[in-house]
């Protein structure tokens, strides 16, 4: 999972200052006979924009390069970014991504073989933070990210 986007740090993450809340969203498109999927993400810590990322979810033209897999990878990714730099505390993963957010609740079954793995690496992932709540939001409380992930295919699909 390349990453294609800028990163912003403008404060460290510490566990004892409250819940940090992510932003996720995936988008697929096909262009030129190929299709894209990308994701995109915003960590808001309790003193405000902490990082920010884009990139593909999957090579382009994939066979996995779908919109559920994009909004998977728009969920693990900013968990793998908190893990990788210690933080350990609460987590609220916001998206506009029904599926993903109920999987993961629990109100859906994962029915999809190839999710499966995308459905255990996010479990995997959120048994490392104090807790992880999955919420729902409507695509207009979801802008930043999904301006992210389109800013990934846009960038992708222009090539080298």
């Amino acid at each position: 999972m390349e990453s294609l986007g800028p990163a912003r740090h403008r404060t460290t993450l510490d566990d004892r200052t409250g819940s940090v809340r992510i932003h996720f969203d995936g988008a697929c498109q096909s262009i030129g006979g190929r299709r894209f999927a990308a994701y995109g993400y915003a960590v808001d810590g309790p003193e405000g924009l902490v990082h920010e990322e884009c990139g593909l979810a999957v090579p382009p033209g994939h066979p996995r390069a779908t919109n559920n897999v994009a909004e998977y990878v728009a969920a693990i990714r900013p968990l793998e970014w908190l893990a990788g730099r210690g933080y350990r505390g609460e987590v609220i993963l916001l998206g506009d991504s029904q599926l993903v957010v109920r999987q993961m609740r629990g109100d859906y079954r994962v029915r999809n073989d190839h999710l499966r793995e995308y459905h255990a690496r996010l479990s995997q992932l959120a048994r490392t933070f104090r807790s992880v709540d999955y919420l729902w939001v409507p695509r207009e409380e979801n802008r930043r990210a999904d301006e992210l992930s389109k800013e990934a295919i846009a960038r992708a699909s222009r090539g080298p």
